[in-house]
């Protein structure tokens, strides 16, 4: 952390109320310049002395961006703001966040820039934060203004927060979207279009997602309905990684300012299990800077194994997550961590629903939905029309499904069933087990296929769906999913 010279303002000194002839509301700006060295703190502070009577508060910012060296990173830095509240991590005073998405902002009581809270502007000291991401070998030049515009102070309007609960709907399979960005954070779409192309996808739930921010989530009480449940969360954007917080209580901010090594992560993790919502990796091994995550996976709730359109960073992501998966089996004290899908959609042409989580919960409600992720009752399918049901049997009558555990003799036969439909015809299905794949088959006719082990042979099975793989791959790596299960448990009783 480093902290500026604060920026002053001759009303402050006074303790006046800076006012224009005969008392019209008037502008004070100031600007301040300055100069970052590479290896400067992650996040410098800019303190503002705010006098009272100030109606709004506007902040606009540019740097340079010198040519570097092939390779080399250049300049790219975030802004933010903290309000009188201070800068405490995890306190009161988190105003706003656009990260490098805008060059301005302004903050009333009656409303803000997307990306920022609207609320009175109380005097005392606020802090623009700047994010130095990257810093080329030259240092940052960096010039921010700062506008204070004085009147009085309007009215913040009433919140509107979706319904936590869609009525009427019992229990069964529901799809969602649980990473999805807007213009609250580094997206195009508005949150009116975003809620129609959830509806176009067939999608049953959605959750709000924009980076380090939590103000979109005022406005998405009218684009709920009864065919659409919305959650309010975000993806907390660290320096060592991304993770969504699911379904938090309106209005909860995450906070973001800390990396691995500063011991904070555990800390709200458990705030946001206390503000009602999930912890979820978000794309582990992504390719952009500081989004590959170092947290380790003991104080999530499940992980994002399948991130938009399939690369090689989802491969390798699933494959760690199969290994976690067969941790659990070496502990044997019956704690796992469970796979879902979203499509981290940001603007056109991202797809809405590209992948979609399916989960088994008791109602379309986002207590019920979240108890069936972390449970594991769920499937990921990379649209709606993509149906599947996997499911193993004893010889008794014992029966399990996606994220059962299924309790038989460990020499008993165990008869594992895949059924696909909504692929294409040259699909290619497989089952995983703790030794890898043991069964992989061309989509037959019946869209069925079946395979028997025991639960001494394997101590869970799980399926894909793939497509063909692309011409040049190299042996043995399979196409792109269509279709991921979580796991059935086999346990030898």
């Amino acid at each position: 952390m480093m902290t500026l010279a604060p920026v002053n303002f001759a009303a402050a000194d006074s303790g006046s109320s800076p006012s224009g002839p005969s008392g019209q509301d008037a502008d004070l700006t100031r600007t301040v310049t300055g100069h970052l060295p590479t290896g400067v703190a992650d996040f410098v502070y800019l303190p503002v002395e705010v006098p009272r009577g100030i109606r709004q508060i506007a902040v606009s910012y540019t740097y340079d961006r010198p040519a570097v060296p092939a390779g080399t990173l250049g300049n790219a830095c975030d802004i933010g703001i903290f309000d009188h509240h201070g800068t405490d991590l995890g306190g009161r005073g988190f105003r706003g966040w656009s990260g490098g998405a805008r060059t301005e902002f302004a903050i009333s009581a009656e409303e803000a820039t997307p990306g920022y809270l609207a609320g009175p502007v109380g005097a005392g000291t606020w802090y623009i934060v700047l994010g130095p991401y990257t810093v080329a070998p030259q240092g940052l030049n960096y010039s921010v203004t700062v506008t204070l515009t004085a009147g009085e102070a309007g009215r913040t309007p009433k919140p509107d927060y979706p319904p936590e609960q869609v009525a009427g709907r019992g229990r069964g399979w529901y799809r969602g979207d649980c990473h999805l960005h807007t213009v609250h954070s580094d997206g195009k779409r508005t949150l009116e279009q975003l809620a129609a192309l959830a509806r176009a996808a067939k999608l049953d739930f959605i959750n709000s997602s924009d980076h380090n921010t939590s103000s979109a989530h005022p406005f998405l009480g009218p684009l709920a309905g009864d065919d659409l449940l919305i959650m309010t969360g975000e993806e907390v954007t660290t320096r060592n990684g991304h993770f969504l917080a699911i379904g938090l209580d309106g209005g909860e901010f995450v906070d973001w300012r800390y990396r691995a090594r500063d011991d904070a992560f555990d800390s709200f993790a458990r705030r946001i299990r206390r503000a009602g919502g999930i912890v979820v990796p978000a794309h582990p091994y992504g390719t952009s800077l500081a989004s590959q995550w170092k947290f380790g996976y003991d104080n999530v709730d499940a992980v994002e194994v399948w991130n938009g359109p399939w690369t090689t960073d989802d491969e390798a992501t699933l494959l760690t997550w199969d290994n976690l998966l067969t941790g659990a089996v070496r502990r044997g004290d019956g704690h796992w961590i469970p796979a879902m899908g979203n499509s981290d959609a940001h603007r056109d042409p991202d797809v809405v629903g590209l992948p979609q989580t399916v989960v088994l919960a008791d109602g379309l409600d986002r207590h019920a939905l979240q108890a069936g992720i972390r449970a594991g009752r769920s499937w990921i399918a990379e649209n709606a029309d993509v149906q599947l049901s996997l499911t193993a049997s004893g010889p008794h009558g014992e029966h399990a499904g996606i994220g059962d555990r299924l309790a038989v003799v460990p020499d008993a036969v165990v008869t594992v069933t895949l059924t696909v439909s909504g692929v294409p015809a040259d699909s290619l299905l497989r089952l995983v087990s703790d030794e890898g794949q043991v069964l992989a088959a061309a989509l037959p006719a019946s869209g069925t296929v079946s395979w028997q082990t025991t639960a001494s042979l394997a101590a869970y099975v799980r399926a894909e769906v793939r497509h063909p793989a692309p011409a040049g791959t190299p042996a043995g790596i399979p196409g792109p999913a269509a279709a991921i299960t979580n796991p059935i448990w086999l346990d030898r009783k």
